[in-house]
């Protein structure tokens, strides 16, 4: 009993110390300017200080603080996490980047003109990626050459591959393949295509968003979000007030996929701003964070108070895909399962650190209780699934009409990861039920979705670690 309490204590201890260190981390000031390097800004320490510190306290729809969650992940998960993810079993990312958009014409060429990959010739029935060399000058062309992925595999990778299809064409599968089973489908090396900044904006990058929000988050269109530049011109806090109130009146479960969608926003505008291209000066590209371009995206100022929002979606979407590795975990942990590559030394070493981070989860004591989603009336609980469902995956097939390369490989794993986040919440008495040694015929994850699921929640994790490094630097700035 003293033991409990004295760990109970320790922790209290640690959560108010960061907790009273992190609400000076953020810092930032209103300035209107483009940004040019992570330098090209200068701003008063009264302007510095109108803006994250708001990033504090307890989340909406949950009884987590963002302190807690900053600790966490910054100490525990994300140094294993990004371990993790650069094993060989997660490196590599099976995906057709080849579909055609389902909604409208294909118009992202405008701008990301020649944006594609080329299939190399085929290995064993698999066609793989080609990598081109692009040179630019023009804002197009330097979009063009940003968003173009990086296919170089070795053969030795892509002999792998043929034996690692042969593995796991033997399990039993009983969910939708998707991208796995797609003649267009190639494999991606996640390491040579980090998400960054590509240059890909302007219409068809506004256009799938505002396809995303208006058009699959239970919102009517006489609603309108805070900041959309279709919104009547009458008064941008009465049309947030409406929004919120709107917003606040919604089931809790159609509250949560709004708070999704912009949590997963939010972690990918972070990225774009901490991995930058700051100058390409001598022939070699210089990536970092810029903070100007950060402050754009999430200052209080700068986006009329929605920043905070945004950035506390991001911290309730962790705590989605959070919970989803804490339910899952007993399926992993089974003898059965192993994360194969062939190399039984190196797979036993990743299914070691996988449980790991596992173990790490299920210390963590504020998790999100999903219980309280699709509760109540059955039939009406059952429909309000199914619609949750149907929105989740229009969204997925969005990102089928994103015109960058790079920017839909990475849309498409961090939605399939979210959409596997998801099918783990729904599937707890599936998982409950696991036989130990045999296959499951109730619940089972193909390679690509255990891919995705870690991917995405390793997203997420870097993002919050990335907001810590902002706080540091906008801290030394003021």
């Amino acid at each position: 009993m003293w033991k409990l309490t004295s760990r109970a204590l320790g922790g209290l201890v640690t959560v108010w110390f960061f907790g009273n260190f992190v609400c000076c981390w953020f810092q930032h000031s209103s300035n209107n300017g483009r940004p040019q390097t992570q330098h090209s800004d200068r701003t008063s320490d009264g302007q510095d200080q109108s803006c994250l510190c708001h990033l504090t306290g307890v989340l909406d729809d949950c009884f987590c603080d963002v302190e807690s969650i900053d600790v966490f992940n910054n100490f525990k998960i994300y140094p294993q996490i990004k371990k993790l993810t650069e094993r060989d079993y997660f490196r590599y990312y099976r995906v057709n980047l080849k579909r055609p958009c389902p909604f409208w014409p294909d118009d992202g060429h405008c701008s990301i003109k020649d944006c594609h990959v080329e299939p190399c010739p085929e290995v064993r029935g698999h066609s793989l990626p080609h990598c081109h060399s692009f040179s630019s000058t023009s804002e197009c062309e330097q979009a063009k050459e940003l968003g173009a992925i990086n296919s170089t595999l070795s053969n030795q990778s892509k002999e792998a591959f043929a034996d690692w299809t042969r593995h796991d064409d033997a399990q039993d599968h009983f969910c939708e393949l998707d991208d796995e089973t797609s003649p267009d489908a190639e494999y991606v090396d996640l390491l040579l295509n980090p998400e960054r900044y590509t240059g890909y904006k302007g219409p068809s990058a506004w256009r799938v968003w505002n396809s995303i929000y208006e058009e699959n988050c239970f919102k009517p269109r006489s609603v309108y979000r805070p900041l959309n530049p279709l919104a009547p011109s009458r008064g941008e806090s009465e049309a947030s007030a409406c929004f919120y109130d709107w917003l606040e009146g919604l089931c809790l479960e159609k509250r949560v996929f709004y708070r999704l969608i912009s949590g997963l926003h939010s972690s990918i505008n972070i990225h774009l701003c901490a991995e930058y291209l700051l100058d390409e000066g001598w022939g070699r590209a210089v990536w970092g964070p810029n903070i100007q371009e950060f402050r754009l995206r999430f200052d209080t100022a700068e986006t009329k108070g929605e920043g905070t929002r945004r950035l506390k979606n991001l911290y309730f979407l962790y705590l989605i895909e959070l919970r989803a590795l804490y339910k899952v975990a007993p399926y992993f942990e089974r003898a059965i399962v192993n994360l194969y590559t062939g190399n039984a030394e190196e797979d036993g070493e990743t299914k070691e650190l996988l449980l790991r981070i596992f173990n790490e989860i299920k210390t963590f004591p504020m998790h999100f209780d999903e219980k309280s989603m699709f509760a109540g009336n059955k039939i009406e609980a059952k429909t309000l699934k199914e619609e949750f469902r149907l929105h989740f995956k229009n969204i997925s097939r969005i990102m089928d009409c994103v015109g960058c390369s790079k920017c839909r490989l990475w849309g498409k794993l961090q939605t399939q990861g979210l959409g596997t986040a998801l099918k783990i919440l729904f599937s707890e008495k599936e998982i409950q039920n696991l036989p130990e040694h045999s296959p499951s015929k109730g619940f089972q994850l193909t390679r690509h979705e255990i891919v995705a699921l870690i991917n995405a929640f390793a997203r997420l994790s870097t993002s919050i670690h990335q907001l810590h490094n902002f706080r540091l630097m906008l801290k030394e700035k003021g």
